[in-house]
């Protein structure tokens, strides 16, 4: 909202510094004795005379100045030509301090916007320039928090990601053991069937923060955008851990590479190659741990399943009669 303010104040002061000069521009200035010549002949409609200078129109609507040396009876040749004559006081020339900030306006303003946006782009935080940063929403231990108690029907799954609670509680236990946790977890199963709650519940038993984001929110209409916006999440995440990055429907911006055509297939390529080359970057000592969800595992790039990265898939059923039962509870 801030800068469409600027953008308007700009646009309007642009406007009156060319109308000014456009006015200016049509004022004619004068020979004193061209001016004679011209009341005289008739055609000088009326004047303004203030000190030394006389202004005025013509009768066809021109405008004109001149400058009256002392000494002329000009006041009885107007008179006697039916000029009518309007007087100001003398200013002696000095300007006021007004006019001077009227004149100066334009070019303080365009010096104010060009310091405004020069620190947005240093610091990077404003909404103007603040496209690559990451969209990923922090959910610490204290704010809504859900346990496995919390999640009912899918007894199989929470079995097999306790591993994954015990090396966030105490991560030193397995590397003394020489043990090494998966970098990444992959969540499988129909839309409904708790995926994202079976995350959130990994987060909570360990006591770390989650950091949630939809695979959508990678993917702009700008370039290179997505793949700052990878960059930024994992760094957030280095300076939290140990904690979790969970990405919802991964499938968005991790399907099959060359699979389309367009700039904005070209992007999503991008924003998938930086991930691939995030989640080979940072160690499992340091503590950070990607979780995604999907229910289209069958459209994943081969690369997002290797081993070292998504190297582990946690199937997500439907409840059964038993499982549902439980949540009802």
């Amino acid at each position: 909202m801030a800068l469409w303010v600027v953008v308007a104040l700009l646009v309007f002061a642009m406007f009156n510094l060319f109308q000014g000069t456009s006015q200016r521009g049509q004022m004619t200035s004068l020979a004193f004795s061209d001016f004679l010549t011209s009341v005289e002949a008739g055609d000088v409609r009326d004047v303004t005379i203030q000190g030394e200078t006389v202004s005025g129109h013509y009768r066809d609507g021109r405008n004109f100045s001149t400058f009256v040396p002392e000494g002329s009876n000009l006041v009885q040749t107007l008179t006697k030509r039916g000029v009518r004559i309007s007087a100001l006081p003398s200013d002696e020339g000095t300007p006021t301090l007004f006019s001077i900030l009227i004149s100066w306006f334009p070019m303080l303003l365009l010096i104010g916007v060009w310091i405004f946006f020069m620190r947005q782009m240093q610091s990077g935080g404003g909404k103007a320039m603040g496209f690559g940063k990451s969209k990923a929403r922090l959910l610490t231990e204290n704010s809504n928090r859900v346990t496995f108690e919390d999640v009912a029907g899918i007894d199989e799954a929470k079995q097999e990601l306790e591993e994954i609670v015990e090396f966030l509680k105490d991560p030193h236990k397995f590397q003394r053991l020489g043990g090494k946790i998966p970098k990444g977890c992959l969540l499988v199963g129909p839309p409904g069937t708790g995926k994202t709650l079976l995350a959130r519940a990994i987060a909570g038993e360990a006591n770390v923060p989650f950091f949630t984001i939809s695979g959508s929110d990678f993917v702009e209409m700008f370039v290179g955008v997505g793949a700052s916006r990878v960059r930024d999440m994992f760094e957030q995440g280095k300076k939290n851990a140990p904690c979790i990055i969970f990405i919802d429907e991964i499938d968005a911006v991790g399907r099959h590479r060359g699979a389309g055509l367009g700039g904005g297939n070209d992007e999503r390529e991008q924003t998938l190659n930086q991930l691939l080359v995030e989640m080979d970057g940072f160690e499992s000592n340091e503590g950070v741990i990607l979780i995604a969800a999907t229910n289209r595992p069958d459209v994943l790039d081969p690369a997002l399943l290797r081993p070292g990265r998504f190297d582990r898939q946690v199937t997500v059923p439907n409840p059964d009669i038993l499982g549902r039962e439980k949540i009802l509870k």
